[in-house]
């Protein structure tokens, strides 16, 4: 019985080992970095909005915008780092407000939308690649109304988006401004101005650039009037990504910077920002700024931000 007794130990012992590493293997194969998991599928998940020009269902259904268009780009180069002949991109849905979680639960690799990157608190949630565009934050009224300024907007409602960088500064503003704002949150960039237009607010913060898209895409875009006063004028989009995941940071970073460093950069960006937008029948008419420029020029040489 005894030597019984040592043999059942011994094979309990070996059957807890074996257990212990297949838990381990297990969880290797869920953390298995993002290029690892390409190269094994031969798909790229890529988050998409409704946010034009930069990400948007165009014409035939197809998803395009100035962020697609750098994404099948940085998909095209990470096709070649893998070896791989041909490289599937899954285009995944997000809003603002489940972003980060459709990021970080493995649905999105890379969300190629409108997302900025000059807040700590979302930097600790997820990872975002080299800018590829410069922001400010103001908001969009009614002309009528007559609203230029902040404190303009003293007493009065403004709409802000859920999960969004400008709902966090508006309320900040609010409270170091003392302008009793009463705050209306969406969870949608449209829902947010149809408010403004509808009167059931007299504001709607956002990127300029946004505000300027969908003035543009009314009937009557005289009606509306963006903010003299910019908010904060330091934001930058980029590329939200999964933390701790090196290797495909330093992939698309270098994509980026290959992309820079060619004159593809401005075709690209005219295409976008210079020309009727597929499917929309409108133009913004907005020249590539001297600012974005020599970001441009000086984030090809540079390393990754």
């Amino acid at each position: 019985m005894c030597g019984y007794d040592k043999r059942l130990r011994h094979f309990l012992i070996v059957l807890f080992i074996l257990a212990a590493t297949a838990s381990d293997l297990s969880r290797a194969a869920d953390i298995n970095p993002t290029l690892e998991r390409i190269r094994q599928t031969g798909t790229i998940r890529i988050g998409y909005g409704d946010e034009p020009p930069f990400s948007y269902v165009g014409p035939g259904g197809m998803v395009i915008g100035y962020s697609i268009d750098l994404c099948k780009r940085i998909s095209e180069a990470l096709r070649l780092r893998l070896g791989l002949d041909r490289l599937n991109i899954e285009y995944v849905f997000r809003t603002s407000a489940n972003r980060i979680q459709l990021v970080n639960n493995n649905a999105i690799d890379i969300e190629c939308v409108t997302s900025t990157n000059s807040s700590e608190e979302r930097r600790r949630k997820v990872a975002f690649s080299t800018s590829y565009f410069l922001v400010g934050t103001r908001y969009v009224s009614l002309r009528k109304n007559n609203l230029h300024t902040l404190d303009n907007l003293r007493g009065r409602s403004i709409s802000i988006v859920l999960g969004t960088i400008n709902a966090s500064q508006i309320n900040r503003v609010n409270r170091e401004k003392k302008l009793n704002l009463s705050t209306v949150v969406t969870d949608t960039i449209q829902k947010a101005f149809d408010m403004v237009s509808q009167e059931q607010v007299a504001a709607f913060a956002m990127d300029d650039i946004l505000l300027r898209t969908m003035i543009a895409s009314t009937p009557n875009p005289q009606d509306y009037v963006i903010s003299d006063e910019v908010i904060d004028d330091d934001a930058k989009y980029g590329f939200m990504m999964r933390l701790e995941d090196d290797d495909f940071h330093h992939a698309v970073n270098a994509a980026l910077r290959q992309i820079y460093a060619s004159n593809e950069i401005y075709d690209i960006y005219a295409r976008w920002f210079t020309q009727p937008l597929p499917g929309l029948q409108i133009n913004l008419n907005l020249p590539l700024s001297e600012k974005l420029r020599q970001f441009f020029l000086t984030a090809s040489s540079a390393s990754a931000e």
